[in-house]
């Protein structure tokens, strides 16, 4: 009975892993990416403004 309580926490993660991964590649894509992508775009860009006007400064 030793092997099975050794073997439970690693098949469960095993398990909760997969299900992350498969949750992480089914919300690539979609209807969502456009709006995802102007939401990091706009980050990205006053990063990018805040940064030229650091050294303009």
């Amino acid at each position: 009975m030793d092997y099975v309580s050794a073997l439970v926490p690693p098949v469960v993660m095993a398990a909760f892993f997969i299900g992350l991964v498969v949750t992480i590649v089914k919300s690539q894509g979609g209807p969502n990416k456009a709006k995802e992508d102007a939401v990091v775009d706009a980050a990205l860009a006053r990063a990018e403004s805040a940064g030229q006007a650091a050294h303009s400064d």
